[in-house]
């Protein structure tokens, strides 16, 4: 008789949850920063949420203040 190697053993009693078949992921589409992209960023700061902003130029709440950070534009909109 042959012995397995345990991984064996343990893959036969626990079979991975969700089968073979792998998994969908979504492709991320990375877009340069325009001009126009910035003066928007710029103009809006200070005076409107991150998340609609965000939602102007059609990009991540995380990436629109990353962005805001790197130009050294302050999205505070406290009084």
């Amino acid at each position: 008789m042959r012995l397995l190697p345990r991984h064996f053993m343990v893959e036969a009693r626990f079979p991975k949850i969700g089968g073979m078949m792998p998994t969908k992921t979504k492709k991320t589409i990375r877009r340069e920063w325009t001009k126009s992209d910035v003066k928007t960023l710029k103009s809006m700061a200070r005076k409107t949420p991150v998340t609609k902003i965000a939602k102007a130029l059609k990009r991540t709440p995380a990436a629109t203040a990353a962005k805001a950070h790197l130009l050294g534009v302050s999205l505070d909109t406290r009084a």
